[in-house]
Parts: C-alpha cells; sequence; structure tokens
C-alpha cells in the first residue's frame, strides 16, 4: 500500500457527505394517493404506485461538484463510509399508519410488509452495515431480454459443452441482482518521463530460409505532464466478486460486462430493489484506494497514448508518478442479470451475467474435456497432412508458417477452450472509463539512431501495460 499512499495529496481527513434520505418512518409513499406499495416500471424506468397506477420520476442523484478539476480532498458519500462491525442489523420501525411495531433484518432485505395493514416499509436511511449505498442505477433491461440473451450465448457454445450442463441448463433460473460497487471521481496529476521509439525503415537481409527483417528506428527521450480527471471509475465493493485467486467460480464474468452508465444512477430507494435481489458492500474506501489508484494510473497511461502517435515502436515508461489531488466516493447498487450453474465434478460455479442497462453478455460454460481434445486431435492429424503435402507454399518472403499446420490441433484447442471459458474477459477500465486530460506538457529530445533491430516494437514497450486488473490488484491489497 505504501507506493499508492504516497502518490496521494488528498487530505488526509476525508470529509462525509450526506448523500442519504432522512428517516421517514419507514414509508416512501405515493406522491398522487400515499399508498406505499411502490415498484419500478422497468420498460419506463419511473417508480410506479401498484395502487393507483401512477408514475413519478426517481430522485436524480446529486452532484456536489460538477467541474471534477476544482475537486480537493477526499469525500466519501454516507453510504460509503466504513461499515460498523457491531451495528444492530435489526431494525425495528413504527407503521405510520396503524402505528404497529415492524422489524426488518437489514443484513437480508431492505422492505417488509406492515403484518396489521399491509403497507411497505422501506430502509430509508443510512445504515452503516454497507447494506444501504448512495446510489441505485436502476434495472433497465427486461428479465426476457436477459434470458434471450443468455440463451444465444449458451446456444452458440453448447457443440463442446459439458452434456450435464445442457441437460441442465434454462434460461428461467436467471436472477436480477443488485451488485455492490465503489463509484470513484478523480482528479490528479500524471508525470511519465522514458524513451520512445520511431520507425524510419524496415528491409531484409539473407536469402531462403535465412531471410530476416530488420528495423532502423530514432530513440527519442520521451516527457508527458497533464493534468487528468476520472469520471465514475468503477470497482466491485464486495470482496468475493473481487476474488479471483480461487479456482472454484468465475467472477471475472460479472467483471467484464462493465462500465455501466453510472452518470444516470438515482438516489437510493429501497423500492428500486423490490423483486429482486442484492448484496451487501463489505469492504471500506481505504482496503480500496490501492485498486482505485492504480486503475487511474492505467488511465492515465492510455491517455496519454493520444500524444505518442509517432512512437510507432512504442513508449518505454521507467517513470510513472501519479499525484491524486481530489477524490469522490460513492457506493452504488448497479443491475446484473445473473445465470450460475455449479459443476459438481470440479466444484465450480460458472456465471452468465447481462448488464441490466446496455445487455452486455459474458459466460463461462463448463467444458467436455474429452469430446473436444477428440476432436483437437483430428485436427491435428488434418494440419499435419497439410504441412506434408504442401510444405513448399506456405513459405512467404521468407518467413515460414508451415509451424500454423504442425499446431494446428493445439490453436484449435486453446481457442475453443478460451471461447467457453473467457478466463481472460474483463472490464477495460483503461479505456471504458470516462476521462479527460487537460494542461498537457510534452518534451521529445531525439537520443540516436538505432539500425538493424530485429524486432518490429520496441523492446520494454509499456505504454499499452495494464497494472490494475481488478483481479491481480484484488489478493495483492488483501481482499
Amino acid at each position: 500500500m505504501e507506493e499508492y499512499n504516497e502518490m496521494n495529496m488528498a487530505a488526509d481527513e476525508p470529509v462525509a457527505e450526506q448523500t442519504g434520505a432522512e428517516g421517514t418512518g419507514g414509508q416512501n409513499k405515493c406522491p398522487k394517493c400515499g399508498a406505499t406499495d411502490i415498484s419500478l416500471n422497468v420498460n419506463k424506468g419511473l417508480l410506479r404506485c401498484n395502487f393507483c397506477r401512477h408514475e413519478f420520476e426517481p430522485e436524480k442523484e446529486e452532484e456536489t461538484k460538477t467541474d471534477l478539476s476544482k475537486l480537493e480532498g477526499t469525500i466519501i458519500g454516507s453510504g460509503a463510509q466504513d461499515i460498523i462491525a457491531d451495528t444492530n442489523e435489526i431494525m425495528t420501525f413504527k407503521c405510520s399508519s396503524c402505528a404497529a411495531e415492524v422489524v426488518i433484518d437489514t443484513a437480508q432485505v431492505t422492505q417488509a410488509r406492515c403484518h396489521w395493514c399491509r403497507n411497505t416499509l422501506s430502509i430509508q436511511q443510512q445504515i452503516p452495515n454497507g447494506a444501504v449505498p448512495d446510489v441505485v442505477l436502476p434495472f433497465k433491461v427486461k428479465k426476457e431480454e436477459a434470458k434471450a440473451n443468455i440463451e444465444k450465448f449458451v446456444g452458440s457454445r453448447k457443440f463442446f459443452a459439458h452434456p450435464q450442463f445442457k441437460k441442465e441448463f434454462t434460461a428461467d433460473n436467471v436472477m436480477g441482482v443488485y451488485l455492490p460497487y465503489m463509484v470513484v471521481d478523480v482528479n490528479a496529476h500524471a508525470t511519465l518521463i522514458g524513451q520512445g521509439e520511431h520507425e524510419v525503415r524496415r528491409y531484409t537481409r539473407g536469402e531462403g530460409k535465412n531471410k530476416v527483417t530488420l528495423y532502423d528506428a530514432d530513440l527519442y527521450d520521451v516527457e508527458r505532464e497533464f493534468d487528468i480527471v476520472v469520471d465514475g471509475l468503477t470497482v466491485e465493493s464486495s470482496a468475493d466478486k473481487m476474488n479471483n485467486k480461487g479456482s472454484n467460480k468465475t467472477n471475472n464474468i460479472i467483471n467484464s460486462i462493465m462500465p455501466f452508465d453510472t452518470e444516470n444512477g438515482v438516489k437510493w430507494n429501497a423500492n428500486y430493489i423490490k423483486g429482486y435481489t442484492s448484496e451487501k458492500r463489505d469492504t471500506n474506501v481505504e482496503q480500496l484506494k490501492g485498486v482505485v489508484n492504480s486503475q487511474t494510473k492505467d488511465i492515465a497511461r492510455y491517455k496519454a497514448n493520444e500524444t505518442l502517435q509517432h512512437y510507432d515502436r512504442g513508449v518505454k515508461w521507467n517513470n510513472e508518478q501519479l499525484a491524486i489531488k481530489g477524490e469522490r466516493w460513492k457506493a452504488a447498487y448497479l443491475p446484473v442479470w445473473l445465470y450460475s450453474y455449479h459443476q459438481k465434478t470440479k466444484n465450480m460455479l460458472h456465471y452468465v451475467a447481462v448488464n441490466a442497462r446496455t445487455k452486455e453478455t459474458m459466460g463461462s460454460v463448463p467444458i467436455h474435456v474429452p469430446k473436444l481434445f477428440g476432436v483437437s486431435v483430428g485436427v491435428e492429424i488434418i494440419g499435419i497432412l497439410v504441412w506434408i503435402l504442401h510444405l513448399p507454399l506456405f513459405i512467404i518472403d521468407g518467413n515460414d508458417f508451415n509451424w500454423v499446420f504442425l499446431t494446428a490441433g493445439f490453436i484449435f484447442y486453446g481457442a475453443m477452450y478460451a471461447r467457453y471459458r473467457n478466463k481472460g474477459a474483463r472490464h477495460h477500465h483503461e479505456k471504458e472509463t470516462k476521462a479527460a486530460m487537460d494542461n498537457l506538457r510534452k518534451r521529445d529530445t531525439f537520443v540516436n539512431k538505432l539500425t538493424a533491430l530485429k524486432n518490429a516494437r520496441m523492446t520494454g514497450a509499456n505504454n499499452t501495460s495494464v497494472k490494475g486488473s481488478i483481479f491481480g490488484m484484488a489478493s495483492k491489497f488483501g481482499l
């Protein structure tokens, strides 16, 4: 954690920001008829009274600072403050309609009905146990649409799917889930120092199989310094979902369906999660700061690439510094349609997930390994036969491509395994997070000319590297 704390220039003492609604006796009423039986109309994104059918606009999240470049210190929403472990999760509300007392277990639900008058009581005030966020992003994709996406995804992968999975699969088991995230705005200053190469000549030497391609390039000292604002960087705040160390879960699938349109989030209201399940946040800001800072560095590195078009062989950054001037944290519930399948033979939990705002779909399908292996052997045999019969035809410009046929079975196996399991699927925060660069200072100094280089790309180039992948960082910070 030390390297990240050294970069953080934000105030030592975070400022709490009140984002939650004040307690209202546990009731949230229809503005037209006063009924408390309210649910979400997914088609319109409006709250609907189930008694008089009146629909009304949700209360939008209020931004205290619209200009992120002026953001200073650490601001933490009331729903994102540290979880108090001994908080009493059993709350008692007095129904304002009949005066009966109703008990709600906040560890399990945020709504309950009065057992006397049937009025709905909801937890609207902030509870310091991670159950009540600052922001909710309502479901937009209907269950039927999510089922269709999941069936299409799985249907395109049934050939090598495990027979037991094909027998038991049904998209009817999909569940609507609100998962906990932290949405973070960052105002920072980045300094990158290194070297870059620009190709000036490409040529070949030798003949036949000894023919090689060589490169000449100009070497430069490169420096980029700029202010950067990151708008709505989103990270998981469930330690379980961040953990990809274990081999029995496919958590990366859920991560990969990001980003969400968090700018359309609304203030917490328990009526939004009526009919859906939800998972509590179990991590605090301090635990997630290292992940956020590392991902912000990735974003800064990728923004700098917009100024590096000249260096077509890449840039090797030797010194990267990120000074955080200000940051704002808010806890959020974001909507996911989730299908899960437990593969008992491997004790593995496979997910197929749909972003309930954008319909982005990704999944992991159990593989029938014997069938995939058998087909791969057949592909390998065919590849070897092609190689024997057409050996001279696959030497192009001195480059021997016959290895493709000699390894065809291995390539096929790897490609199919990747297509079904999607172990490398993830949210590309470095490119998909909104960010803006300002006050850019560039320095490019010619060093010397390099000749007869054997690699098409600069050795050690790291300007397109990613270091803040949520799963790679989670274990590092003890999550």
